[in-house]
């Protein structure tokens, strides 16, 4: 038996704050629940997920690499149904900074579909229907 019951918050740090807090709450459609910028950071949520969003504190980041750096590999995000996930493709493929690694196409031999994307601020993002 487990001795944890499911995950709090995510934190990651970000290339430029404002940039990937507005991806999330302009284009996804989340909210801002904090802002500190003494620290700096802000907090998201879709009602489901949680994400801490922390400014990265060197000019020079390194590049991710999801091959060969340790740590997140993607951000897996569900949604609701077929037609969500087009329309977000859509959206996403019209979106300046977004980098797009595939369109939605099916997982296995289906029904579930997914996309892959970078946000402008370089977090490679994974959006799952998981079929009916």
């Amino acid at each position: 038996m487990a001795l944890t019951s499911g995950m709090n918050h995510l934190g990651l740090t970000v290339r430029n704050l404002d940039q990937t807090t507005a991806f999330f709450v302009d284009v996804l459609g989340w909210e801002m629940t904090a802002r500190d910028d003494s620290y700096p950071r802000t907090t998201v949520t879709d009602g489901h997920v949680r994400l801490t969003l922390w400014q990265v504190q060197t000019a020079n980041p390194d590049a991710f690499d999801r091959k060969t750096g340790l740590g997140l590999h993607h951000l897996a995000l569900t949604v609701p149904d077929e037609a969500r996930l087009t329309s977000l493709a859509e959206t996403l493929s019209a979106t300046d900074g977004i980098v797009i690694e595939f369109m939605p196409e099916p997982m296995g031999k289906g029904p579930r579909k997914h996309m892959m994307f970078a946000e402008p601020g370089g977090l490679r993002i994974e959006l799952l229907w998981q079929g009916e």
